[in-house]
């Protein structure tokens, strides 16, 4: 039984609000954001580290990706496989990355979008660059270990990366609230940036760029907007223009093709397929007519899309219309975040290269710190044996004289000679003298005889002298900032000299892309709709020519413009329209397409009340009629409009569309109900309302009924009659009574 004591009150909100913060911060932390150090997320930090423990090195065999990723999260990241495999696909894309971690083997995905075969099916290893500059001083207490999520492994708390792979290879992810995207970068030119920044760290970002000019993507490109570069790399924050790159190459017959060798890194992966549909739209939107062809043949060597052009084509204007229409020219929105010091921040370009040469100057002091401690071990026992060589008759008396290692090695620490037997007292008083460290004497008890040959004594020396230099070397790399710096640039010329690749995406400041559209030339089209919902325009001559045929076979025929819109009406209360250029324009028999593939109709959700052309209502009111008797009038001008769909009416619930039609002040408006109620009233007396009102109410129905048609009568035309049961009822001979009556029976 819980008592008072044991409860603990606090306010709900409180509660929420802590634990939505902690959820943000585990997720912008622990999962989505890399670290400013090693350009890392945990995950890609994770497999890597474990790839390097179960010792999968560039010159071992491949190991299969199923067991590095089961490895990865049972050891180290419990957040399901597909995360792991994931990001181990990847790091292993040279597509993506501006420099591979990983050494795929298999089906590791394309540039085009097709997915990574299952992990149980590839294998993977370390490149030789992940083993060489981000993983190799793992062994010399470079960086913190930290317990992992059961405490029952260690793993590296950052990975001691010597180059600043947060620009090298960039970043993506989405966090809670925040995102980032780096763009990568040029191997070469970043490393050239660290050292210019080492040399000067007063850089300014303008300095630093004279290094790093841009962006360098994998999949090459252009980079257009090179002034706009400077505000970018300064703030961390911008967008960056890339365009595709287009050559120029003579066909057959004289035709020029435009061939695509490069495309914008952010259209990677389905954007090509969407580029070509889009490509495949324009022409059928009879945007261009000047494209014969489109074909797709990239292959592992490189991307190649070819266009094949009509002679005599305006290849520029063709070329800035598929920049302006399509994703060749694209935009890479850059937020330069990443978690440094333990919270996440948006840095420039200097900044973030600050945070890694601070970072490289803790990973040498550790590194270096180490290697010293080991070299001081190394000179201890050196000058223990070296001395032990010169009484090395003493010691064999020693250890001839001893019962047990322990008496000897008390000896020769701190001279007990009490339990050893020697020859003489002379060798009893050098005995006494002896002051060997601890080191020392294990050392010397644990040596072999074979070191006493005179060249291994050679041997002992130059040891002792090379570890003499390494001790002196290492301290003055500790104890000298200005030496350290030397030995950090020179190792990354090391790296720039072996790793480093030419530059693939250009900079430059390219004019913004303008074409001149061709104008359409107007002409008149007839508009066919079959009962299937098919449409096609076809020429005014050809209609004629076929005008009984098309009067019978079709069930909407309109005469319209070619630069008009198709206005579509439906008793669901919505009109769609449809542009008269987007419907086949062809021969008699063609077959035509689906209304519904043209436009936002759809047949089967809702029926057809009203079509007409946009120009046959613009100057005219339209009667909106609905099944509950709801009467209004609508200005043609109101459905002017750009949107392909958009409310015609305001609609009751369970209220249907029955009647749309232009109508003028002197028409006249019957109304039939379901229990044959009819009610004739004059067109004039219905208000004019907007296209977002109900309406008012045309006829009193009577409980239960509804009205089934709604009739237009003008004064021109010939008497309209409709049968009831038996009777025929002429609808002209109705008298004229007032909006909102019960009607008469007939």
């Amino acid at each position: 039984m819980l008592t008072e004591d044991r409860l603990i009150h606090t306010e709900y909100s409180e509660v929420m609000q802590k634990s939505y913060i902690d959820y943000a911060m585990s997720v912008i932390i622990s999962r989505a954001l890399p670290d400013v150090r090693d350009g890392l997320k945990p995950v890609q930090r994770r497999t890597l580290y474990d790839m390097y423990e179960l010792g999968i090195r560039y010159d071992k065999p491949y190991r299969k990706c199923a067991r590095i990723v089961g490895d990865t999260m049972g050891k180290y990241h419990p957040h399901g496989d597909s995360s792991i495999y994931e990001a181990l696909v990847v790091m292993a894309q040279d597509f993506k990355k501006g420099m591979a971690l990983v050494d795929g083997h298999g089906n590791f995905g394309s540039i085009e979008g097709d997915g990574a075969a299952a992990m149980r099916y590839t294998e993977a290893r370390l490149k030789k660059l992940t083993q060489d500059v981000y993983l190799s001083d793992l062994d010399k207490d470079v960086v913190d270990f930290v317990p992992n999520f059961d405490e029952t492994e260690k793993e590296p708390e950052v990975l001691p990366v010597k180059v600043p792979n947060i620009l090298i290879n960039g970043a993506e992810g989405i966090a809670v609230g925040m995102a980032t995207n780096i763009p990568p970068h040029n191997f070469g030119e970043v490393i050239d940036g660290v050292i210019a920044y080492m040399k000067n760290p007063d850089i300014n970002t303008e300095q630093m760029m004279e290094y790093i000019k841009g962006p360098d993507f994998p999949t090459g490109g252009i980079v257009t907007n090179k002034d706009e570069l400077l505000s970018i790399y300064s703030t961390g924050m911008g967008k960056i223009k890339i365009r595709g790159k287009v050559e120029v190459e003579k066909g057959k017959g004289g035709r020029e093709h435009l061939v695509i060798t490069e495309i914008p890194y952010t259209m990677i992966g389905l954007n090509i397929g969407k580029f070509l549909n889009d490509v495949y739209g324009l022409v059928e939107s009879k945007k261009t007519t000047d494209i014969v062809d489109i074909s797709n043949q990239s292959s592992k060597e490189g991307i190649r899309i070819v266009i094949e052009v009509k002679k005599g084509t305006d290849i520029e204007n063709l070329k800035n219309m598929l920049y302006k229409k399509t994703k060749l020219e694209d935009t890479f929105g850059v937020n330069m975040l990443a978690v440094a010091d333990g919270r996440p921040e948006t840095l420039g370009i200097v900044p973030l290269i600050r945070h890694h040469v601070n970072f490289q100057y803790e990973l040498a002091t550790r590194k270096y710190k180490t290697l010293l401690a080991k070299e001081l071990d190394k000179k201890e026992i050196q000058e223990g044996l070296i001395k032990a060589c010169d009484v090395i008759d003493l010691i064999i008396e020693i250890l001839r004289g001893s019962k047990n290692v322990k008496d000897a090695k008390a000896c020769l620490m701190t001279g007990d000679i009490t339990n050893i037997r020697l020859k003489s007292k002379k060798s009893e008083e050098k005995a006494m003298q002896l002051r060997f460290t601890e080191r020392q004497a294990s050392a010397i008890l644990e040596m072999r005889l074979y070191k006493l040959i005179g060249l291994e004594i050679e041997a002992l020396m130059k040891d002792h002298d090379e570890t003499l230099k390494h001790i002196a070397e290492y301290e003055d790399i500790l104890s000298n900032r200005a030496t350290m710096a030397k030995v950090i640039i020179k190792e990354l010329e090391r790296y720039k000299k072996e790793y480093a690749m030419p530059r693939r995406t250009a900079i430059e400041n390219a004019a913004e892309a303008v074409f001149e559209e061709k104008k359409i030339e107007e002409m008149d089209v007839v508009f066919l709709m079959d009962r299937f919902g098919y449409a096609k325009t076809i020429d005014v001559g050809a209609y004629e020519r076929n005008k009984e045929a098309a009067d019978t076979e079709n069930r909407y025929i309109l005469r319209c413009k070619n630069t008009d819109k198709i206005c579509i009406f439906t008793d669901r209360g919505q009109m769609h329209l449809l542009k008269v250029l987007d419907l086949p324009y062809g021969k008699f028999r063609d077959k035509g397409t689906p209304i519904d593939n043209l436009s936002n109709y759809n047949s089967s959700e809702e029926n057809l009340v009203y079509i007409a052309p946009m120009a046959d209502i613009r100057q005219k009111k339209l009667l909106f009629g609905t099944k509950t008797a709801m009467l209004k009038l609508v200005s043609g001008a109101e459905f002017d409009v750009a949107k392909r769909t958009t409310a015609a009416t305001k609609l009751n619930e369970g209220d249907m569309v029955l009647f749309v039609h232009p109508v003028a002040e002197s028409d006249h408006i019957v109304m039939q109900s379901a229990k044959d109620m009819f009610l004739r009233i004059e067109a004039g007396t219905i208000p004019e309302k907007k296209k977002g009102a109900v309406g008012v109410r045309g006829m009193r129905l009577a409980s239960g009924d509804q009205l089934e048609a709604i009739y237009l009568l003008r004064e021109e035309d010939e008497p309209v009659s409709v049968r009831i049961k038996d009777k025929e009822v002429v609808l002209n001979r109705l008298h004229v009574a007032n909006r909102d009556t019960k009607g008469v029976k007939r």
